[in-house]
């Protein structure tokens, strides 16, 4: 397994790359509401990131048909934005931006909730953010990416929430997906070392049932096995001496 570890050049250019992406899911993000496809929030993506000067990381990898990934509801992640796809409200969406800028990659996601939130939908994206900060608090050289997910794993438990298992976070850098893999449950002390100019993806998958998902025929949507609500919150970190930076963070 090879690493990246980035100077701080290229720390100042994944943190551009960031930033980007993280202004784009901000705007999208102040116009989500009832009513609109998520073949419109895909449009605002596209458009949003073309201005600040950035390509969409996501259109064309390995195939897949979109700039984002648009999870409605029961869809964990990789959903295919779809204008006949109607948000109503109550309903909740992740929205998963990547942006390209100068070669460097930004990766961020939020789940918005479409108007007036349910109760359950609103206490669950509330979790999966609370297990995403779970995980991040914990990341500094030294540290080991088991301990990563045992923090977000106790704080599942704490919210009473499952957190999907056969996804997670990723390096990244030069290219969207590097090694290492982010394991989002684990036991501290053990797996990788984490190195200062380590760059990795923390973007727990969390669900209101159980943890078991289905991978659908399209090859790319993923959905919990059991029908109920999936959140999921992303950011790109970078691993310090003293602990971390967000680059995805505005």
């Amino acid at each position: 397994m090879s690493i990246e570890i980035l100077s701080a050049a290229e720390i100042g250019k994944m943190k551009r790359a960031g930033r980007a992406a993280a202004e784009t899911l901000a705007h999208v993000g102040k116009r989500v509401r009832p009513g609109i496809t998520t073949g419109e929030i895909e449009r605002w993506v596209r458009e949003d990131t073309a201005r600040r000067g950035g390509t969409p990381s996501q259109l064309g990898y390995k195939g897949f048909p979109a700039a984002v990934c648009t999870s409605r509801n029961e869809i964990v992640c990789h959903g295919i934005p779809d204008e006949r796809e109607i948000l109503i409200d109550g309903d909740i969406v992740n929205v998963d931006v990547t942006t390209n800028l100068d070669g460097y990659h930004g990766d961020t996601s939020a789940t918005f909730i479409v108007g007036v939130a349910k109760p359950e939908a609103a206490r669950l994206v509330e979790a999966a953010r609370r297990c995403r900060d779970a995980g991040i608090a914990v990341v500094k050289e030294g540290a080991r990416l088991g301990d990563i997910g045992a923090a977000i794993a106790e704080q599942a438990r704490i919210d009473r929430v499952s957190i999907v298992t056969e996804l997670g976070g990723h390096g990244i850098g030069r290219k969207m997906h590097l090694d290492p893999h982010v394991y989002h449950t684990g036991k501290r002390g053990t797996g990788l070392r984490l190195k200062a100019g380590m760059a990795i993806t923390i973007e727990p998958m969390v669900n209101l049932g159980g943890p078991d998902v289905v991978f659908l025929d399209d090859g790319w949507t993923v959905v919990t096995a059991d029908g109920k609500l999936s959140a999921q919150w992303e950011h790109t970190v970078i691993v310090t001496a003293t602990g971390y930076e967000l680059t995805t963070l505005l």
